[in-house]
């Protein structure tokens, strides 16, 4: 088994973070946010990172994305009002390996001309104190589109919110890594995703 192809298969389990349709959390008597409230609210991609980590052999192998976009409508005093959606190009993953890089986005891996984008779009959020929070949300791979729960930490610092956790996804319930790519004794099966969101615009909390 080349180790480049595995390497790509690692990749492959990683995704993160990201957003299709903009869904509102439950709660249809809530107040939204002022309209110039909502505008001024923007993720910052230069400034944010998504990572993924998984095992190969036993040894832990990363990676990231190097892009994304998304949208916010965040208020810490009227959770039911948010919103959060966010997109990231597959074609983006990268080892830092020109080689590897370039099998990602065919069909064995991410099928990118199929399915571009990974998605995450939030459901539901609670605080559940010291500045965190238990979002619940869908993140969509290669068609498959599936609930996912992070315990995420807010803090704020001249003028930048940082939205910062991590979850774990299954790699063969993204349907990613098919035929001997499936042998999670080569290849683990869980995969850790970490995120740390730059957004601008928040109120301070």
């Amino acid at each position: 088994m080349h180790k480049k192809t595995i390497t790509l298969f690692l990749v492959g389990t990683c995704l993160a973070a990201s957003a299709q349709a903009v869904t509102p959390i439950k709660n249809a008597s809530a107040k939204t946010l002022p309209v110039a409230a909502v505008s001024a609210q923007k993720l910052l991609p230069g400034q944010s990172s998504i990572h993924f980590t998984s095992t190969q052999m036993g040894v832990p192998v990363q990676g990231r994305f190097t892009r994304m976009t998304g949208t916010v409508q965040f208020d810490a005093k009227n959770l039911a009002a948010t919103r959060i959606a966010i997109d990231v190009p597959v074609a983006s993953a990268t080892l830092d390996s020109e080689d590897a890089d370039a099998e990602l986005p065919k069909a064995d891996w991410f099928n990118a001309a199929a399915f571009p984008q990974a998605s995450f779009v939030l459901n539901d959020a609670k605080a559940i104190g010291q500045g965190q929070y238990e979002v619940q949300g869908s993140l969509r791979i290669k068609g498959q589109s599936l609930p996912i729960k992070s315990t995420v930490q807010m803090t704020q610092s001249q003028g930048i919110t940082w939205a910062s956790g991590s979850f774990r996804i299954s790699r063969l319930a993204y349907k990613i890594g098919s035929g001997p790519w499936g042998d999670t004794s080569v290849v683990a099966d869980p995969v850790e995703v970490q995120y740390k969101i730059a957004l601008a615009g928040l109120a301070p909390f």
